[in-house]
């Protein structure tokens, strides 16, 4: 079987989803998708099936619509952490996705860290 990118990365986001299940159920998840333009998280409830809070770098009010750089993504983390407060929520787990924690997910994850949401 030929292991493409695509292949590798939907590998990676079983891998990731399937320990963060194993490891505590109770936590809501927080899950991050980004794209070649824009950047964005949920925080989800997988116990009720619902989306408790969510940023992206579309949003006008963020001031960052269309672009994904460092600081868009660190402007996203600290929105979510924020969303996060006002919805009850003090510790999450962090989803990657298929998505390597390095550059974007990571400023992401400070971000989200450094506005006291604990991930």
């Amino acid at each position: 079987m030929a292991n493409n990118k695509r292949t590798l990365f939907l590998k990676r986001r079983l891998r990731v989803r399937n320990k963060l299940r194993k490891v505590n159920p109770g936590l809501p998840r927080l899950s991050v998708h980004r794209s070649n333009k824009n950047i964005s998280v949920q925080l989800i409830d997988d116990l009720q099936g619902k989306t408790l809070a969510s940023a992206s770098s579309l949003e006008k009010d963020l001031g960052i619509v269309g672009s994904n750089n460092l600081e868009a993504a660190a402007k996203v983390g600290s929105a979510i952490a924020e969303r996060a407060k006002a919805a009850g929520v003090t510790e999450a787990q962090f989803d990657r996705g298929g998505f390597l924690f390095h550059g974007k997910i990571k400023a992401l994850a400070d971000a989200a860290r450094e506005g006291g949401l604990k991930v």
